[in-house]
């Protein structure tokens, strides 16, 4: 019999159904902060081809670790000399995205800066805040480790599949100007975070989601895909939370996220080509899944779900403007390769329509 060796079909499922299941166990567990599982297991599911190893996994769970020494350790340093460590959490951006962009373990850089952003501005308030958001993360990875792998089970990669590959390594310059482009457009989010930490946990997620899209975003088409992202997964949520509306459940919760991420997933991995690239419709489906998880804490806080939707929005085209000005200028003029930046996102690992 015929074996088809492209895996896209497979890698969708996973994205789809891996995302539906983070989200699912995520809110019915009631754990602290839930869409952080689902946001962690879509840039898991995206970045992994393979399941993780024993050492891989706990690869990971350190870095998750040294993630939260370091944001405990600066945050002191944030509430008595915010200068200094403003700063200091700007330079370990900056090292983060550089170390991604310059062949390391971009995924893990990810976490890093998640970690690093969100404990450190919750730390500033209060240790049992900078706590629960260490829960969160925590158990947001291990939910997403166990989708990773519980996905693989059920959808493995096929044996005749091509092997991924490997990200690109940018020269020194090139990987220091992109690392300080992605530093500055997490900044401004995570400045707002120290005045509201848990209040703006949704814009620190969104602003990482968009400096890792601005590393493989050319200028000239910024204002498109990033804004352009940040306005269909607002525009996917609505109608997300409509749907939802007309039968109020779990499962039905569950169901229409495994069917809105298999739709954004046939786009990531081009089995329904369109003219957008795969980090588009990954930066689209965080945007979904940040908007929508706030959403339904916002309700079963007793909120008023549209305004709070309407005002996060709009702090979320803001913060995609700002990174859309930053993409602007620091575009040199020209480019030393002669080209144009890749448009595939290096940790993302989708293969080409060929």
């Amino acid at each position: 019999m015929h074996t088809d060796p492209d895996p896209r079909g497979r890698r969708a499922l996973r994205v789809g159904v891996g995302t539906a299941c983070c989200t699912a166990i995520s809110f019915g567990l009631d754990l602290p902060i839930p869409m952080v599982a689902p946001v962690l297991g879509v840039l898991l599911l995206a970045s992994m081809n393979r399941p993780l190893s024993f050492k891989s996994g706990l690869g990971l769970m350190l870095m998750a670790l040294l993630a939260t020494a370091i944001g405990l350790l600066l945050s002191p340093l944030l509430r008595y000399y915010p200068l200094s460590g403003v700063l200091l959490v700007a330079l370990c951006l900056y090292f983060a995205f550089r170390h991604g962009l310059r062949g390391g373990n971009n995924l893990l850089s990810t976490f890093l800066i998640i970690g690093l952003t969100m404990i450190s501005a919750a730390g500033t308030v209060d240790f049992a805040l900078a706590a629960l958001v260490i829960e969160a993360l925590g158990k947001g990875l291990l939910v997403a480790v166990l989708a990773l792998g519980g996905c693989h089970l059920l959808f493995p990669e096929p044996s005749a599949a091509p092997a991924p590959p490997a990200a690109p390594v940018l020269p020194p310059d090139e990987a220091s100007r992109m690392a300080l482009r992605a530093s500055l457009v997490v900044m401004p989010a995570f400045l707002l975070a120290l005045t509201d930490p848990l209040g703006y946990m949704p814009i620190i997620l969104k602003s990482v989601s968009l400096g890792r899209q601005s590393c493989v975003t050319a200028a000239h088409g910024a204002a498109r895909e990033l804004l352009g992202s940040t306005l269909l997964g607002g525009a996917l949520a609505v109608a997300f939370w409509c749907a939802l509306s007309l039968f109020v459940s779990l499962w039905m919760f569950f169901l229409w996220m495994l069917l809105f991420g298999l739709v954004a997933a046939r786009k990531l991995y081009r089995l329904s080509p369109t003219r957008h690239p795969p980090s588009f419709w990954l930066n689209t489906l965080v945007t979904l899944v940040i908007l929508l998880g706030q959403s339904v804490q916002d309700s079963a806080a007793g909120k008023d779900v549209y305004t709070a939707f309407a005002v996060r929005m709009g702090l979320f085209i803001g913060v995609t403007l700002y990174a859309c000005l930053m993409l602007r200028l620091l575009e040199p003029r020209v480019r030393a390769s002669g080209g144009q930046e890749p448009e595939q996102n290096p940790s993302t690992a989708v293969p080409s329509d060929a």
